[in-house]
This record gives structure tokens, C-alpha cells and sequence, in this order.
């Protein structure tokens, strides 16, 4: 049994990847490094992290280490403490650049996959509008500066409040998700009168099957989204929503079928079976939503771009005979933001258990994040890769377990991960590609702090969302009386 994570190789791993930060290299330019390239190593499982998988900006440094946006990781992570979301800010700005490219004026953001005022002011610098699905997506895009008329208010739910407040400010557009909501926007604007008329969209279900996992589908028929296709109710939300008595402007259908999807065709069979609403009814704007995959671990293919994605969606709509004059647009969260960041623990203890079943041995990495911090593993079973920012080209023969540090048996970070032989407790760790849907669904859960968000560019980076603090912690909490007996 290989023993790790002694004291000894623990001061060296720490004299040879660290320290004391330098401001000269925190706040200046860098040495240049060399842009990554994957390797092709025989064996797979003892290859170094796929480089594809890592942020655009993303070279190895002197020493083999880790540098993003002219930024040693390593250095980042001394500074602010671990765990820490560390963002490749230029990698933000051109996937937002990209999808305003290709799918023209109308495509947003979707801010459920990641959003703090910083982010969305990237999006909105770069001609992105933004999808909010909730009163505080909207609160926060709003306290970024991002026009009203700029967001588009989402949500199978949506609160009275948060109408309100999307009606007083006059967003962009709403995405009507039922009969109950039809009826409390009419009542909404039969006592109130904003600026301008509002503009809806019809969310439909097209019942079509994607494949990906069942918590991310969201276009089959037994879906709590939209209206349902093909049991008439998408056409009679329509026919309500354009009568003459309708308060608001109808302008499109708007679908999402799921996430982490590949395959094109679903999209295209998506659009297949809604054109005969959009050229029926002479809408003008046909949204597909978001969902466009990303690889998480080196073993999954490269996915459609966000350009192809666009160009095969107009086409599909050509075929479909939906006109060119029909909007075609899209909400991308994951393609933009997911490759963009990596997140970096420190590890604490490494174990090995001996598996008498198997006549085997694990060996778990535990590190100072975990669910807490990256909710997918536990939630999704999703897949990831690990490595260490000070040995980034290394091979990766040591099998490990990446565990994070709540009282949780499924508290598992990378299941089936490699990391190089000599890995020590001490060691910076990353995982790659948790720019979506890690901060995003971040909790307290333990109590523990949730990390900071950092972006990194041209040989500086600054926080944009701090750690919490213990303080934090206590902030809601109300301290008052025991509660009264109860007066008949």
C-alpha cells in the first residue's frame, strides 16, 4: 500500500508550490506562460486533466502550474483561502459574444446557472440579455444596472410580488407558464398601468424526449413546465393571450426541452412540432431556451458550439417553413458559464480503506468544500475530473475518491477521480468545469461558509463575491421572547 500525506511530503508539497503572495504578481503582468495542449498518454486513466476542459486563458506556468488569466491559481487561492470559484473572465465575455453573434439581438443569459452583479454586467456589456427565474435573479440584475427592458422573468410560479415588481419596472418580456398565472397578470394589470403594455410568451411543453438526466428534462409530457402541446392547451394560452380583451402584447412561443443536451435533433424535433403554432398564430418570436451540453469529464465528446447550435436551429425553422422573419432566440447559462471557472480545495486528510470484497483498497481525498459547494455529484450523480494546479501537465496514476467534508456518506465530489502518485494532504486540488451550477446552488448546509467568487484577466484578479463570514451565519437569525399563549 502506498502511504501519502505524510508531515515530511506535506512541507515539501508546501515549499515547492507556495509562498508568501506578491503583490507585484497579484496586481501586475505576469511571465508568459505556454498555452495548454492535451496530451495523448496510452493509458486514459493515467493521463493529465484534459486540458479542454479548463478556461479559455488557461497555461502552464513555470514549474508546471496552473495559471488563468495571467494568474497563478495557486497564488489566488493563498490569498483569499479555499474553497474559492476562480472565473477566466475573457472565456465569459467571448461565449456571451459568441451567442449574441449567432443568434442576434434577443438571445439572454441564464442566470440560474450563475449570476452576481458582476456577471451580470458581463452579459449586458456584451449585448446579452438576461433570464431571471425569480423576484431575486431579478433584484440582482436590476442592482447591476441591467435595463428592465433587458431581462425576461421566467418561473412555473411565480409569486404575485414578484409580478409586481417585473409589471412596476417594465421587463422585457414574461414567460407565461400557466392558467393560474394568465389569470393573475389580467388581475395585476386591471389595477395597476404601467409604462408600456407587457410582453408575454407562451411557455409550451412539446413532449418531446431528450436524452439526459430525468431532474434536467424538461420537455416531456409529464413535465411541471408550460402548456402542454398536445393536449390543446398551448394553442388555448395562445387564443387568451391574443384575444382583443387581452391586457398584454403576445409576441412568441418560448420551449426548453432540457439540459446537457448533445444530440441537435432534439432541438430540431422540437422546433418540428411547434411551427404549426408559430405560422397559425403569425408570431414573431420563437425562443428554444437554453440546454446546450458541455463536457465535465475527458471521456465525453466535445459539444456542438454555441455557434452550430444557432445555425442549426435556423435551418431547422427554414425546413419547419417557420419565416425568417420570426426571432429565433435562445437562453444559454451552462455553454457560457460552466468551462469558465475551476474551484480549488485544499485537502486536509487522504485515507485508505482497505475493501475486502473487491481484495482491493480507496483511497478518499477529503478536501475543505464539498456538497455545500457543488450540489451536482450528490444531486445528479454528474462526473468530474481532479487534478493538482501545481502539476498540471503530470500523469495521474494514483485512483482516488475526492470526498468533501459533510457529515454525508454521499458527500462525493469526483467518484472515480486520479491525481499523480505524490499528492499530499496540504496539496491544492481542482476540479474543472463548475462555472454553472456550483455557486449558483451553493447552501450553508453544516454551517459551512460558502466560498468566494473570483474572476481573473490580464494578470489580475479581483474578488466579485466575498467569503462568508461566521457573522453571516447569524445575520437572519431573530432573537425575541418565548412565544405568548394563544388568546381565544
Amino acid at each position: 500500500m502506498t502511504t501519502v500525506g505524510s508531515s515530511a511530503a506535506y512541507r515539501r508539497q508546501i515549499d515547492r508550490r507556495m509562498g508568501v503572495a506578491d503583490p507585484a504578481t497579484l496586481h501586475g503582468s505576469l511571465s508568459a506562460g505556454r498555452r495548454l495542449r492535451d496530451a495523448e498518454p496510452a493509458d486514459q486513466d493515467m493521463a493529465p486533466v484534459p486540458l479542454r476542459l479548463l478556461p479559455d486563458t488557461a497555461e502552464v506556468a513555470p514549474g508546471d502550474s496552473l495559471s488563468i488569466g495571467g494568474v497563478d491559481v495557486a497564488t489566488v487561492a493563498e490569498a483569499v483561502g479555499t474553497p474559492v470559484f476562480i472565473y477566466d473572465e475573457a472565456h465569459l465575455r467571448s461565449r456571451c459574444r459568441e451567442a449574441r453573434r449567432a443568434f442576434g439581438d434577443g438571445v439572454s443569459f441564464a442566470s440560474k446557472a450563475f449570476l452576481c452583479r458582476a456577471m451580470a454586467r458581463i452579459a449586458h456589456d456584451e449585448g446579452m440579455m438576461i433570464d431571471v427565474a425569480s423576484g431575486g435573479e431579478l433584484y440582482v440584475a436590476l442592482r447591476a444596472g441591467v435595463p428592465p427592458e433587458r431581462l425576461v422573468l421566467h418561473g412555473s410560479n411565480k409569486s404575485t410580488d414578484e409580478l409586481v415588481l417585473a409589471l412596476d419596472v417594465g421587463i422585457g418580456r414574461i414567460v407565461v407558464d400557466s392558467f393560474d398565472e394568465i389569470e393573475r397578470v389580467n388581475l395585476l394589470l386591471g389595477r395597476v398601468a404601467p409604462a408600456t403594455r407587457p410582453r408575454v410568451l407562451v411557455r409550451v411543453n412539446p413532449g418531446v424526449e431528450v436524452s439526459t438526466h430525468a431532474s434536467i428534462a424538461t420537455g416531456r409530457e409529464d413535465s411541471k413546465f408550460g402548456f402542454s402541446l398536445a393536449s390543446g392547451a398551448a394553442a388555448e394560452a395562445v387564443n387568451l393571450l391574443a384575444s382583443r380583451h387581452s391586457p398584454v402584447d403576445l409576441v412568441g412561443l418560448h420551449t426548453h426541452i432540457g439540459s446537457q443536451i448533445f444530440d441537435l435533433s432534439a432541438f430540431g424535433r422540437t422546433i418540428d412540432s411547434l411551427a404549426p403554432l408559430v405560422v397559425t398564430t403569425g408570431l414573431t418570436e420563437l425562443c428554444v431556451g437554453g440546454g446546450l451540453g458541455v463536457a465535465y469529464t475527458g471521456d465525453q465528446k466535445e459539444p456542438p458550439t454555441l455557434t452550430e447550435w444557432a445555425t442549426a436551429m435556423r435551418h431547422a425553422c427554414r425546413v419547419a417553413g417557420i419565416p425568417d422573419s420570426v426571432r429565433i432566440t435562445a437562453e444559454p447559462g451552462r455553454a457560457v458559464a460552466a468551462t469558465a471557472a475551476v474551484t480549488c480545495y485544499r485537502i486536509g486528510a487522504i485515507k485508505s480503506v482497505p475493501l475486502p470484497s473487491t481484495d482491493g483498497v480507496r483511497t478518499y481525498v477529503s478536501v475543505d468544500g464539498g456538497m455545500s459547494d457543488n450540489l451536482r455529484p450528490a444531486l445528479y450523480d454528474s462526473r468530474y475530473e481532479a487534478f493538482l494546479p501545481r502539476a498540471v501537465t503530470a500523469p495521474r496514476p494514483f485512483a482516488v475518491t475526492v470526498a468533501g467534508k459533510h457529515c454525508e456518506s454521499g458527500d462525493i465530489l469526483v467518484r472515480n477521480g486520479h491525481l499523480p502518485q505524490d499528492v499530499a494532504v496540504g496539496d491544492l486540488l481542482a476540479t474543472p468545469v463548475t462555472g454553472a451550477y456550483g455557486y449558483a446552488m451553493a447552501s450553508n448546509y453544516n454551517k459551512l461558509l460558502r466560498p468566494p467568487v473570483v474572476f481573473v484577466g490580464d494578470g489580475r484578479y479581483r474578488t466579485v463575491t466575498r467569503r462568508e463570514t461566521v457573522e453571516d451565519l447569524l445575520g437572519l437569525d431573530v432573537d425575541e421572547p418565548a412565544l405568548s399563549h394563544c388568546v381565544p
